[in-house]
Formats: structure tokens, C-alpha cells, sequence
């Protein structure tokens, strides 16, 4: 039978053991303030101040028209060259963009006949390049037409296409961002920190203390979970309530205590999983390679950076057996849509599964090692 009582102060030693680490609470305290500031805030994928030059050859209304629709945030303002300077711009990544209006441009338009715009694009800055050259796209097209519907009159458009986008209206990245990035942290330190329990007796050699001592295996793993995980989760709340809702004014839209009830009960699982781990790891870097081996696949094909359905049947389907898939998706249903307990008990039920096997795999392999020590 398990005594709570030596689980309770079991525990409490841990917590002194974590006290006494300065370089695991500077990597608490980081993960759950700076990392997910940084993740909510430094969307590389957004376009932000990209750099673009434009060589007017034109000098129409129609052309300075164009060089005022490009401005903050997405574009720093744009710089006037002339054509002779433009592979320099790009060769030396002063810019990203050259955009080139011919002469003649205006007339083309207003005639009627086919008229070209010359987009040059530094695509070793992938992202931007990527995105960037839809947004130039958007907006030259839609400042032509603009135009010249102030010249001459355009037939009313049949359909009118109304977008309502729910759960982020201003479709702000940093609501996804940063949320997810406290979603893996939470993952992240669950993993680490119970598993570094484990090794840090080992290395200090305070493990034969407790292979003397009147207490089982499942009392020590017990005492490691329950100490770890409430760090985690009380860092992970406070980085929840603080820096995204209070510092971003990120909306929360579903209940705190639901997904605290959620994030315990992955912490469960997780936590197991670093125990089993650190059983197979015989030293802090052996199982510093082994956390980055399993975490980065739990964490890529989670659902958390890309949704589901977009990774292969093989691996999606394979993901329902780890820990992290579940609950990334009760952390979006909750923390997203505001959804209730009638609609997250499905991936409650899977991590309650997932870490009672996890569970019973580590205390057999920590229950066998104990014997043999």
C-alpha cells in the first residue's frame, strides 16, 4: 500500500533538491516568461518591416499610387532606386523586394492592353519571400482596380464574400503562438524535471539513501510526479494569467480550472514518461539526447506547429498514442473555443490511459532497478 504520508515527504525533499539547483529554476522561470514573450511576439512567419525598394520608371498617378500602398507594419517604407541599383539592393540584402513599374505602365492599364509589373524577390529569406510576394501581389491588384474604378465605372460584383473569423477576430498570431508554446513548455519541463529527479540521486548518490529506507518504488515515483508536476503547473498558470492574458491580452475563452484539470493530468503522463527515461539514461547527458530524441516528434506531429490533417495517415494515426496529441487538443478546444467538460472528455479519458501505461511501465522498470541496487 502506498503511504501518502512518505509520498508527502518525499516530495518536499524534491522540492528542496529543485531549490537548491539554480540552473533548473533559471530554466523554469525562463521557459515560462521569456520563451513564450518571445514566441507570442516573433511570429516568423507574419510579415513584418520587410524591406522593399521600388524603380519607378513610370512616374504616373498611377505609379505613385503604388509606391504609397506599401507601409508599416508589413513593409518599411519604400525606397525609390533606379534600375541600375537594384541587383546591388538585393546582392548585399539591403532589400527583399524590388518592385519595378515599367514606363508606360499607366497608359497599358488605361488602355486596356496587357501591362507587367517586375517583382525581383531575395528568396534566401524564406519566409518573408514566401509570404511577402502574395501581400505585394494583393495590394498592387487591388490598388489598380481601386484606380480604375475612378476613371471609369465597374460593374457591380454579383457576390460579395463576408469573412467572420471566429475564436480570434483580428487573427492575431500571437494568440496561437503563444499559447502553444506554453502548451509545449508544459510538456517540455514535465519531461525534464522528473526526469532529472531521478538522475540527479543517481549522480549524488543519495539514491542508495532511499533504496535503505522504508519505502517503495511507487512511493518515490509518486513523490517525483507530484512535487515536478505542481512546479510545472503553478509556473505554467502564472505564465497564463500573466504574461499572455494580463502582458498580451490574449482572450482566454474557456474556463482556467478546466484546463489546470487537463495540463495535471498530462503532467501525470509526461512526468512518467521522464522517469522511464531517466531509467534508461545513465547520466544528465545521455538523457539530455534521449528528451531531445522523444520530445521533438511529440511536439511536431502534436497538432501544435500544424494541424492534424496535415501530416501523413501513418503518423497521425500513430500519434494517438502519446500524451502530448491529447492534450494539445484539449488545450485549443478549451482555451480557443471555450469548450466545455461534454466536449473534452473524449482526450481526458486517452491522457488518464495513456499515463496509467506509462506509469506502469516506468515503476516496473524503476521497481526492477531498485531490486537490483
Amino acid at each position: 500500500m502506498v503511504s501518502l504520508r512518505k509520498v508527502w515527504r518525499l516530495g518536499i525533499k524534491e522540492w528542496w533538491s529543485l531549490v537548491r539547483d539554480p540552473v533548473m529554476l533559471l530554466l523554469i522561470v525562463y521557459t515560462f516568461s521569456g520563451a513564450v514573450y518571445i514566441a507570442a511576439t516573433a511570429q516568423p512567419d507574419t510579415l513584418a518591416r520587410a524591406a522593399l525598394a521600388i524603380v519607378d520608371e513610370d512616374g504616373s498617378p498611377l505609379s505613385l499610387r503604388l509606391r504609397s500602398a506599401f507601409s508599416p507594419p508589413q513593409f518599411l517604407a519604400p525606397e525609390p532606386i533606379s534600375l541600375v541599383q537594384a541587383d546591388a539592393r538585393l546582392d548585399r540584402g539591403m532589400a527583399t523586394f524590388v518592385l519595378v513599374i515599367p514606363a508606360g505602365f499607366q497608359r497599358r492599364v488605361l488602355a486596356g492592353r496587357p501591362a507587367e509589373l517586375q517583382l525581383n524577390v531575395d528568396a534566401t529569406r524564406m519566409s518573408q519571400a514566401f509570404t511577402g510576394s502574395s501581400y505585394v501581389q494583393q495590394i498592387a491588384v487591388g490598388e489598380i482596380a481601386t484606380y480604375l474604378q475612378g476613371v471609369r465605372t465597374a460593374a457591380p460584383v454579383p457576390v460579395e464574400l463576408t469573412m467572420r473569423a471566429r475564436f480570434n477576430p483580428a487573427l492575431a498570431p500571437a494568440w496561437f503562438g503563444g499559447l502553444m508554446e506554453l502548451v509545449n513548455n508544459i510538456t517540455m519541463l514535465g519531461v525534464i524535471l522528473a526526469g532529472a529527479a531521478l538522475i540527479r540521486e543517481r549522480e549524488h548518490g543519495t539514491i542508495e539513501h532511499l533504496l535503505v529506507m522504508p519505502v517503495s518504488a511507487a512511493e518515490i515515483m509518486l513523490a517525483k510526479q507530484w512535487s515536478m508536476g505542481t512546479v510545472v503547473l503553478l509556473a505554467a498558470l502564472l505564465a497564463l494569467l500573466g504574461i499572455l492574458q494580463a502582458l498580451l491580452h490574449i482572450g482566454i475563452q474557456g474556463t482556467i480550472p478546466l484546463f489546470a484539470a487537463g495540463a495535471a493530468l498530462h503532467l501525470f503522463a509526461v512526468t512518467s514518461l521522464g522517469i522511464l527515461m531517466a531509467t534508461v539514461a545513465r547520466s544528465m547527458p545521455q538523457f539530455g539526447l534521449l528528451v531531445i530524441l522523444v520530445l521533438l516528434p511529440l511536439q511536431m506531429l502534436s497538432g501544435a506547429t500544424t494541424p492534424r490533417e496535415s501530416i501523413p495517415w501513418l503518423l497521425r494515426e500513430a500519434m494517438l498514442l502519446a500524451p502530448t496529441t491529447h492534450f494539445v487538443e484539449l488545450s485549443q478546444a478549451i482555451l480557443f473555443r471555450g469548450a466545455g467538460k461534454d466536449v473534452v472528455w473524449r482526450p481526458f479519458l486517452a491522457l488518464a490511459a495513456i499515463g496509467a501505461a506509462l506509469f506502469g511501465l516506468a515503476l516496473a522498470r524503476f521497481g526492477s532497478a531498485m531490486r537490483q541496487g
